[in-house]
């Protein structure tokens, strides 16, 4: 099942669920990082009209998961580096936000219900042998999970409906392995302990740790990789 912005009504129309299924194909990599859009075609794939097709661009580009250009037409945006750490400190200061909103807001029941798929989450045997921390779309996702727990429809509409399949799409691209894996699960877990204390400025800090951690943790691999191709260029 696709994710879609949970602000809004499940698929009901031929554009909502072509628009899934295209946003699903980006993210997956299914239809190429970078690569042009050819209307005529995807029209075709998906039996559609082109006007229909329309509809569902217009809302991948608001997802940020297209870009079109004057006399260029559309294209799937690039994943480049430049790109990810623009998100990922975008990310920082609303998923902060959304965090210590969270601990206001989010009831007993939801509260619980996160302590339970963290437990899920531990069982996974890439985190116990410390390799990935990998982790389904939806409400499978810890920071799907606390950004709806916030309850403020303007945060779960900036994130979930404008950069949160953006943010899967990198990591599908950039893949999930992480040597912070073990690092990152013990981080929601005192995450999660400061919501259910109400501890709404401790949550806030943490998100905001949590995701910058991640952030340092990618530079440093580009700081590797750009040492690597230095070292056998000589």
């Amino acid at each position: 099942m696709y994710l879609i912005n949970p602000t809004q009504t499940a698929a009901v129309t031929t554009a909502d669920k072509v628009f899934e299924q295209i946003q699903y194909a980006i993210v997956e990599g299914d239809i190429p990082a970078g690569s042009k859009i050819s209307e005529p075609e995807l029209a075709k794939r998906y039996q559609i009209s082109r006007s229909t097709l329309r509809e569902a661009l217009n809302r991948l580009e608001t997802c940020h998961l297209i870009e079109r250009k004057a006399n260029v037409g559309s294209r799937v945006v690039d994943c480049t580096i430049e790109g990810l750490l623009e998100l990922y400190i975008t990310r920082e200061a609303l998923e902060g936000m959304a965090c210590r909103q969270a601990a206001l807001n989010m009831s007993d029941v939801e509260i619980d219900n996160m302590k339970a798929m963290l437990n899920l989450h531990s069982q996974t045997q890439e985190l116990k042998d410390g390799v990935a921390y990998y982790q389904e779309e939806g409400d499978l996702d810890f920071h799907y999970k606390v950004i709806l727990g916030s309850h403020n429809k303007q945060l779960i509409n900036l994130i979930c409906g404008q950069l949160y399949h953006l943010v899967r799409m990198y990591r599908c691209q950039f893949g999930m392995n992480s040597p912070r894996a073990s690092r990152a699960f013990n981080e929601h877990s005192q995450i999660i302990q400061a919501i259910s204390d109400r501890d709404g400025e401790l949550a806030e800090l943490l998100m905001r740790r949590h995701i910058a951690a991640s952030r340092k943790n990618i530079e440093n691999k580009i700081s590797q990789l750009e040492l690597s191709e230095l070292n056998l260029k000589k």
